[in-house]
């Protein structure tokens, strides 16, 4: 399969079962390569409310799409993605817990981030090679969100606004939602996947995601983070 961007993403275990409830949430097995039926829940429509995350897959960015630099490989970037998850240790944290972020739906981290954070900026820093700078409609679509000077100096210098210092791990459920949609999906969420999340929660390997030219996400490779 051919592939327009790649991407780095912290990809849930397929066998864990909340992971195999999220999926089915979203829609899209990206391990896979497959639609998958949504849940059947009551009062929600789960379709609208997944349509914009479902592309991606259920994951958690560590380094954001991009597409191949002139002169770059992907067998050269895959094998910087070993490389990389060599060298970095497995995480564990508290648990997850379902939050909001803004107006959409996300699971989030319990307890210290910081090894979590550093991980993500290993992938956006030792990476950064294999990344093709974004191009002046790139820059000004990002731009028309109003970020911060910190966050346009990230997009200049990475591509992409929300890493390092702006980073925040989280695995997205739902687009943005209206304030009662939000409210009664989150209900829902911590009624059925909730009594499923980890605890605690580790996160073992990292994957190589590619892009499909339907823009879905595909898992490409895991690569095991050392022990």
């Amino acid at each position: 399969m051919t592939f327009t961007r790649y991407a780095i993403y912290f990809a849930p275990p397929a066998t864990a079962e909340w992971t195999q409830f999220a999926t089915r949430w979203l829609g899209w097995d990206m391990e896979a390569g497959t639609e998958v039926a949504h849940p059947g829940l009551d009062g929600v429509d789960v379709a609208a409310v997944t349509e914009v995350p479902r592309k991606y897959g259920l994951h958690a960015t560590m380094k954001p799409p991009f597409r191949l630099r002139e002169g770059q490989s992907v067998t050269a970037l895959q094998e910087a993605c070993a490389t990389l998850a060599a060298s970095q240790c497995a995480i564990m944290m508290e648990g997850l817990e379902i939050a909001r972020l803004g107006r959409f739906l996300a699971l989030r981290p319990l307890g210290d981030t910081a090894a979590l954070n550093a991980l993500a900026a290993a992938c956006v820093q030792e990476l950064d090679m294999f990344r093709s700078p974004p191009s002046a409609a790139e820059l000004e679509h990002r731009r028309a969100s109003r970020l911060t000077p910190d966050q346009d100096a990230n997009l200049v210098k990475w591509g992409y606004p929300y890493v390092l210092n702006a980073f925040r791990f989280h695995i997205t459920l739902s687009g943005r939602l209206g304030k009662p949609v939000l409210a009664s999906v989150q209900r829902t969420l911590e009624n059925h996947l909730g009594p499923l999340l980890p605890k605690p929660f580790r996160i073992a390997d990292l994957a190589l995601m590619g892009e499909a030219e339907d823009g879905r996400f595909h898992l490409i490779h895991r690569y095991a983070l050392s022990n």
